[in-house]
């Protein structure tokens, strides 16, 4: 994976989006159904493209918009639906086409009281606390993805991210519309559907209730002096009334928006992504990091987030996921004596080593925060956690406080670390590898075609020769979660010291090789090499 030369350097003027383009190509440019590139298609998180590429256009947002509404009419939802949208250029217009079928459709919509932007946690939390009402939501977003590019989720009423047997009968139903050239589609102008929406203050709901699941007094009373990156997107006004609510020492780094994003510094490959876990895409805010205890960043819609402390700049998102684990599990007396830890299967075995030691259960799911979100409706997960610096937990008293990823929670617990033990989490961090280890981990591309592509999703165990990796002996040969037994997409090897996952990407013609290794670098390296001929042996056997 080779890195771009200008990577983490200053974006220019001609890195920036031409957004006039983007937004008329979203109107009258029109996807050929025929192609699956321009067709809809929902992945972990939504449906994502760009206009410029006919993938994100007005037809498909339409299209999608009544399938929800005809998902809803078979599931006899009836409550309110919260819609929400980030600061990328397309999530305006995306969000107005959305209402006026949805209004169409007698949908009860409730739109930002404010105007303004709602990050997927504050929809998470609102339909959570409407769950009495049957609600559900739509967030506009492509999360950290680049500014010519457009997404749109939907979060059923448990709040969290839909299941595949949801999304794929929405996006069917969708792709079945747009091959009908949108008829069925239900549509009223937007004067008349922005009228009959409903208003709800996200912002209000959500920054009021922090201190149920965050010691906010103790934050403000030990004065942790905090800065805080939206990276331009929906978060931007959140922190500043989290400041004022709650009375915190915290400094919005950079309150500005801009559809172009023009003041980030370029990700490795380039390219301007909002990507609050990428050294590059923080390069800004990692310059900072004397000025304060500790400085955040958050994605677009603000479901993921970046930790950056003096003395170790910008955490690895598997590092602090272990520090919080190793905090809340000690600190949260009102959670059940059984609620277990849960972690997605390529995220660092450091968690595997932490829960073992705290004497907690462990729940090992694939790749994706839907898996997450019934322990955590329940109680029976405290804390769930991926790889991608994506996470949530529950309330001080053990209830359920969102089932999506919450980038401004994770922050802000960083700070609570520092409150009430007078330690960064970096140093908490080191305290966990003098005890367990240290860990060296990785992530490659390997380039596939579609067909092994298509064969490595569907990989059984036994197809796996291989007896050793690395030197050791293989202990498990996974293509099953360990932790609920729903399929990985992928395979899974593991060691007494390490591992590695291979999952194909849904976007490219590569493999994904995830790989950890607790005897340094060099056998990670070991690890990653002898990975591509156990995959390869596996595809051609």
């Amino acid at each position: 994976m080779s890195v771009h030369p200008r990577a983490g350097t200053q974006a220019q003027r001609s890195d920036l989006v031409d957004v006039p383009r983007l937004i008329t190509s979203y109107y009258a440019e029109h996807p050929d159904v025929a192609d699956p590139a321009q067709q809809v298609a929902f992945g972990t998180s939504g449906h994502r493209g760009s206009s410029l590429r006919r993938s994100f256009n007005e037809d498909h947002i339409v299209a999608v918009s009544q399938a929800i509404c005809e998902y809803r009419a078979v599931q006899g939802y009836t409550g309110p639906l919260f819609l929400g949208k980030d600061t990328h250029a397309l999530s305006e217009p995306a969000t107005v086409s959305a209402l006026e079928v949805f209004a169409a459709n007698g949908v009860q919509v409730l739109v930002d009281s404010r105007d303004g932007y709602t990050p997927t946690p504050a929809l998470s939390h609102a339909i959570l606390t409407h769950r009495h009402l049957g609600a559900d939501g739509v967030v506009v977003t492509p999360s950290h993805n680049p500014p010519e590019d457009g997404g749109f989720k939907y979060n059923p009423p448990h709040g969290g991210p839909a299941d595949t047997d949801v999304t794929k009968w929405i996006q069917d139903r969708a792709n079945a519309l747009l091959a009908d050239n949108l008829n069925g589609v239900k549509r009223i102008p937007y004067a008349r559907a922005k009228e009959a929406a409903g208003r709800f203050d996200f912002l209000a709901a959500y920054v009021d209730d922090l201190p149920s699941v965050i010691d906010m007094a103790a934050i403000a009373d030990a004065k942790v002096r905090i800065g805080a990156d939206p990276l331009g997107g929906a978060s931007v006004a959140y922190w500043g009334a989290i400041a004022e609510r709650h009375k915190l020492d915290l400094t919005v780094v950079n309150p500005d928006v801009d559809p172009t994003f023009g003041f980030m510094t370029l990700d490795w490959d380039g390219k301007i992504r909002m990507d609050c876990s990428s050294p590059n895409a923080m390069a800004s805010l990692i310059g900072k990091r004397a000025d304060y205890q500790v400085a955040t960043g958050n994605d677009a819609d603000a479901d993921r987030h970046g930790i950056v402390t003096p003395d170790a700049g910008l955490m690895n998102p598997n590092h602090f996921l272990a520090v919080a684990i190793q905090y809340l599990f000690q600190a949260r007396d009102g959670w059940r004596a059984d609620a277990a830890i849960g972690k997605t299967l390529v995220s660092s075995s450091m968690i595997d080593r932490v829960a073992a030691d705290l004497g907690r259960t462990l729940i090992e799911v694939p790749v994706g925060f839907k898996w997450f979100v019934p322990g955590l409706l329940d109680g029976s997960v405290g804390f769930g956690g991926e790889e991608s610096a994506g996470a949530s937990f529950l309330r001080r008293d053990g209830q359920v406080w969102t089932t999506d990823k919450d980038g401004l929670l994770l922050c802000l617990l960083a700070a609570e670390i520092i409150a009430t033990t007078g330690r960064s989490p970096s140093e908490h961090y080191a305290d966990l590898v003098a005890r367990h280890g240290a860990p060296a981990y990785a992530r490659i591309d390997v380039a596939s075609t579609r067909e092994e592509k298509a064969v490595l999703g569907k990989l059984s165990p036994e197809q796996v020769t291989a007896t050793e990796l690395a030197g050791e002996p293989i202990t498990a040969k996974l293509t099953a979660a360990p932790g609920n037994g729903a399929p990985i997409g992928g395979l899974k090897v593991v060691t007494a010291s390490g591992w590695f996952a291979a999952r194909p990407s849904g976007t490219e013609d590569v493999y994904k090789v995830y790989a950890e290794s607790f005897q340094g670098p060099e056998h990670l390296e070991r690890i990653q090499q002898e990975a591509r001929g156990v995959v390869s042996a596996a595809l051609s056997g």
